[in-house]
């Protein structure tokens, strides 16, 4: 299994902080400067590297009025493909700004690229990593292509099967990439937590041997930070300034707030884990005294034998064990005890 992966100096793995990808998408909702803000809040609220997307209505589909190319259901229902990524993607000219400007406030920035050409565009701007989308994880053309840059690949794996997840790795290795993640995800906008089964997050990782995260597209932040407790090292999360923004993806996007609480509880849950560990612990010292142990509750004269009378187990836990107590009953005393002293084999 690969331990770890590197993206920009951070590396990513079990042994290390969930990585936090914080997934513009189209919450830029056609202004830059919303993206330019997204950025800053991504930066501020501890995530990792914020991720975009790259491409245009023309590389992903074609404008027809033919039925299917139709969206009529879901959250986007109404629309044409066409018309849904026209209303949604990120203008080319605007990614070397971004890039330049997440750099400048110190910040990793990537994104996933729908087809070659925009591998060539991002291969221009040195983009550190590449994610490849749950919808295009059976382009394996496009994943080859992806992998002869040799740059890290993260691939999300929503509506694969097991089949389809080997291909695309089969087909990222063999093109070159030695750093490669991949990521469980539902690919539901949104997505119900019941839907994530995240038991699946272990059974990945011993199948494909690979560091493992999460894509998550619930409303919250609980499927998320459950998942590091089961072996995701990635978190991706869509975030927007304003869920009530009114972008194709605003709505199951965290705000400011709520990535920060990703970002501390993500962190949390893995410190969390540990190791396998029965000792006492640093927090637990101070409070040994409080657990219960023997003590003398009725004084007690030298040369007296001890009976269930004369001890009890109580707190503090100045005195023996209370395991003791049969050890003791029936002897006899060897001095004065005053009630209230901790019995100590001494007094014996």
């Amino acid at each position: 299994m690969s331990d770890f992966i590197t993206i920009n100096g951070r590396k990513i793995g079990n042994s290390f902080t969930p990585y936090i990808i914080a997934e513009m998408s189209a919450n830029h909702n056609g202004d830059i400067n919303n993206a330019y803000k997204i950025i800053d809040m991504a930066k501020s609220s501890g995530a990792d590297c914020v991720k975009l997307q790259t491409y245009t209505p023309d590389t992903l589909t074609i404008d027809s009025t033919l039925s299917d190319f139709q969206l009529t259901e879901g959250l986007w229902s109404g629309q044409s493909l066409y018309e849904l990524y026209k209303s949604a993607f990120m203008p080319w000219e605007w990614h070397k700004p971004l890039f330049d400007y997440a750099k400048k406030v110190g910040i990793t920035i990537f994104s996933s690229p729908f087809d070659n050409t925009a591998v060539d565009l991002l291969e221009d701007l040195n983009t550190p990593a590449y994610k490849i989308a749950s919808f295009e994880a059976v382009d394996l053309p496009l994943i080859k292509y992806v992998a002869q840059t040799g740059k890290p690949m993260i691939i999300s794996t929503g509506m694969a099967d097991t089949q389809e997840i080997q291909e695309a790795i089969e087909t990222a290795r063999e093109g070159g990439c030695k750093e490669l993640a991949i990521l469980h995800c539902v690919s539901g906008y949104p997505a119900p937590a019941a839907d994530y089964n995240l038991r699946t997050l272990a059974d990945m990782q011993g199948k494909f041997g690979l560091v493992t995260g999460l894509s998550d597209h619930t409303i919250d932040n609980t499927t998320a930070i459950t998942s590091v407790a089961l072996g995701a090292s990635i978190i991706e999360k869509h975030v927007t300034l304003d869920r009530n923004g009114g972008g194709p993806d605003d709505s199951f996007s965290l705000e400011s707030e709520e990535l920060k609480q990703l970002c501390v509880g993500a962190k949390t849950a893995w410190e969390s884990l540990g190791q396998v560990d029965y000792g006492r612990k640093s927090s637990e010292q101070a409070n040994v005294k409080f657990r219960r142990s023997l003590y003398f509750v009725k004084n007690i004269k030298e040369g007296e034998i001890i009976t269930k009378d004369h001890v009890r187990s109580i707190r503090p836990g100045y005195g023996v064990l209370p395991k003791f107590l049969d050890d003791i009953l029936g002897k006899k005393v060897c001095c004065d005890i005053e009630s209230g002293t901790a019995v100590q084999f001494k007094h014996l």
